[in-house]
């Protein structure tokens, strides 16, 4: 066990003479956390050893032991039989010390050139490139689902909403689609985000760059980068790529969050309007009727925890001075525990939006309550009566309040009431006060009319493939 220990002073401890104490041991190392980067870590030093072998800085024999080496610590880790160590740190002295006991010599060659600061944050930028490619699969995965709901649900009149009271009849294909925009916004900024990493910090070594005649370019390319980052102490220390993926992932939680928010008051016996599968559904330990809506409120606690993750990665770097300091060891752990969440909450949601059932009648009878056709006839008054549209406002607000009086909705009020605040109106005005007719009538591009929605539903199943799936 001593020689183990011993072993991870040996990669950087020749200037002590002591083994740090057990307490420093744990605070610092990160093995547990950072392993998830095991096959960034081989791919960024496969690409530097054959950098190295091609510059004539190791050689080839070299080079041919260290990628055999690799070889086979892949297969380890395919195997499961990689034997991580906690003495040893951190990924990336786990993998050179296990290189080491595979070919012995020539694998001390291996870090010639390069720091654990320039190699850290390269197999970092690697990660976050993927995570960002599934995440951004895991929404277009639901934007399907969305897109084939909406569908579904072209006509299907409900009662939209604003300060949550009832204000104009929509259709909820028309709903549904408003998420999709959110969630192909929520991607573009993932792509973004994507695009902005995708520069390479191998190299940089610890942080001014090395004295041996690298070639940059060569391992950027192997590792799929666009092009070597261009300052030293830049590539080191910056993390504005981690903080800036999971501010997208932060505005794409909040999405879910309200979509989740909805399904929760959806699914009450209050609203109404909808009913979760069992799949998606929990019961009470001693309430034998509830059906509870868990997963979408997990949803919403789970989007604050991945803001709470973006502050605190924020927190971390806001106060550091270039380049790297050990305060940046904890920007995987935040950064990996927000993916995961982010993943687990968007596969959910894909999961409750395919099996909700819509109550179709309970829907189109709340939207039909609240005076919801009001802006219509204030708009047929304009149209038909020529009236300013402030008077219409004022006239239709006083038809409103005698059809509370009344204890009616506008579509039920008699013409004779109505009359007597405005006696030019004819049985036509009940032509525009259904809720049919009202989201009929919403006909402007990005409106709730059905045949509006109907193209939009047409327009996504293209960009989304659905129609090739069919």
């Amino acid at each position: 066990m001593a020689d183990k220990q011993n072993e991870g002073q040996q990669m950087w401890g020749g200037r002590f003479a002591a083994q740090p104490s057990d307490i420093m041991q744990s605070i610092n190392a990160s093995i547990d956390v950072d392993r998830r980067m095991v096959l960034q870590d081989v791919a960024g030093s496969r690409a530097h050893a054959d950098m190295l072998a091609e510059n004539g800085i190791i050689s080839d024999a070299d080079n041919e032991a260290i990628q055999g080496g690799f070889d086979q610590v892949l297969d380890e880790v395919e195997a499961g039989t990689f034997p991580y160590r906690v003495e040893l740190e951190d990924i990336h002295m786990n993998v050179e010390a296990r290189l080491k006991e595979i070919i012995g010599e020539p694998a001390g060659r291996l870090h010639t050139a390069r720091s654990r600061n320039d190699q850290v944050v390269t197999d970092f930028r690697l990660w976050v490139r993927g995570a960002l490619t599934e995440a951004q699969r895991a929404l277009k995965d639901l934007q399907k689902t969305l897109v084939t709901r909406a569908e579904q649900n072209i006509d299907t009149i409900m009662p939209g909403f604003t300060h949550l009271q009832t204000a104009q009849p929509v259709t909820l294909g028309h709903h549904l689609l408003a998420y999709v925009e959110m969630a192909e916004r929520d991607r573009g900024r993932m792509q973004d985000a994507a695009q902005r990493l995708n520069e390479s910090p191998l190299g940089a070594a610890a942080l001014a760059g090395t004295g041996f005649p690298i070639d940059r370019d060569m391992t950027s390319e192997a590792l799929g980068f666009d092009r070597p980052m261009a300052n030293s102490l830049d590539a080191v220390s910056a993390r504005d790529f981690a903080l800036e993926a999971l501010a997208a992932l932060t505005i794409a939680a909040t999405h879910l969050s309200r979509l989740a928010e909805e399904i929760v008051l959806w699914t009450s016996a209050q609203f109404g309007f909808a009913r979760l599968s069992d799949e998606w559904s929990t019961g009470s330990s001693i309430m034998p009727q509830k059906r509870n809506p868990d997963a979408a409120e997990l949803i919403r606690a789970k989007a604050a925890l991945i803001a709470g993750q973006f502050a605190s990665l924020q927190g971390a770097v806001k106060a550091l001075p270039l380049a790297y300091a050990k305060d940046l060891q904890d920007d995987k752990r935040l950064t990996f525990e927000a993916f995961d969440t982010f993943g687990l909450c968007a596969k959910a949601m894909s999961g409750m939006m395919a099996t909700i059932t819509f109550d179709r009648a309970a829907m189109r009878a709340a939207a039909a309550k609240g005076f919801s056709t009001a802006t219509d006839l204030a708009d047929y008054l304009v149209r038909e009566m020529k009236m300013p549209f402030r008077d219409a406002h004022h006239v239709t607000g006083r038809i409103v309040a005698l059809a509370e009086s009344e204890g009616v909705d506008l579509a039920v009020l008699p013409l004779q009431s109505m009359q007597t605040i405005e006696p030019r109106l004819t049985e036509d005005v009940f032509s525009v006060l259904s809720v049919e007719a009202s989201a009929d009538s919403r006909q402007s591009y990005g409106g709730t009319s059905p045949q509006r929605v109907g193209e939009q539903v047409e327009l996504w199943k293209k960009r989304m493939g659905l129609e090739a799936e069919i």
